[in-house]
């Protein structure tokens, strides 16, 4: 497998509590051809102070601190800007990798030819402790698919760069990987996980059900702008991702 530059993009907010964690997960991997660019979303705790500790003894480290909140989508394409690996992969402050993650998924794309990956993931709590539950995901996934359900975690996508470019994101503040991952597959179809979780995503105490109620607002938002569907078009749109989410993504949700 040829070692290219992995470029990793990380937002960080108010995220002293885990961004060390996070980080530790990324000098962890097996693979070590990477760069970690992280953009300080002018937090108000320590998160600069704790990553700062980290470039001192890392030089694949890289922190850009925003002078105003801007959201994430603000500061990945800041850090997009920056990057020069082939590879551009995304995980946030406060979620983790296991150690062959970039290895395994490097291998994966190369030896399928692939632009584009994603994987499956475990959920763990606020604490780190497992929740016994992992996020599946089809064995092929396609743009319609995608466009009523994001089975995509975030924290486990890779793109080439040689074949997409450098992709901006939407500066929404929520579902801006949702429109990237959308603007992905209208260009390869057909996207395939790495068929193992390589990450663990982190369920927050503060994700209560008026945040979710809140994210549904931002779904209709993307079907109105992004796709530029009318009102009632998108309410029924709507209407088919509440029943992909009540109904057909519970049967890719697996106990341990």
């Amino acid at each position: 497998m040829e070692s290219l530059m992995v470029s990793i993009i990380m937002p960080a907010y108010n995220a002293e509590k885990y961004i060390a964690d996070s980080i530790q997960s990324i000098q962890k991997q097996t693979y070590a051809n990477w760069e970690l660019l992280i953009v300080d979303d002018c937090s108000t705790d320590n998160t600069v102070a704790v990553v700062n500790k980290f470039i001192q003894l890392d030089s694949r480290i890289q922190l850009f601190q925003l002078q105003k909140n801007e959201g994430t989508g603000v500061a990945r394409n800041t850090a997009l800007s920056k990057v020069t690996g082939r590879y551009i992969a995304f995980l946030d402050a406060d979620d983790l990798w296991k150690p062959l993650k970039l290895e395994n998924q490097i291998a994966f794309m190369q030896s399928n030819k692939l632009p584009f990956t994603f994987s499956f993931y475990d959920c763990i709590n606020d604490n780190g402790e497992t929740l016994s539950k992992t996020i599946y995901s089809p064995k092929k996934l396609t743009y319609f698919q995608l466009f009523f359900c994001n089975y995509i975690g975030n924290l486990t996508t890779i793109y080439d760069v040689n074949y997409f470019g450098k992709l901006p994101i939407s500066n929404i503040r929520k579902r801006q990987d949702w429109m990237l991952w959308l603007t992905i597959l209208k260009k390869i179809k057909i996207a395939k996980p790495v068929p193992e979780s390589l990450a663990f995503y982190r369920i927050r105490e503060n994700a209560i059900s008026s945040a979710k109620v809140n994210l549904l607002k931002y779904n209709f938002g993307v079907y109105r702008n992004f796709h530029k569907l009318n009102i009632l078009t998108a309410s029924l749109c709507m209407i088919g991702f509440l029943f992909t989410q009540l109904i057909i993504k519970p049967f890719y949700i697996k106990k341990q």
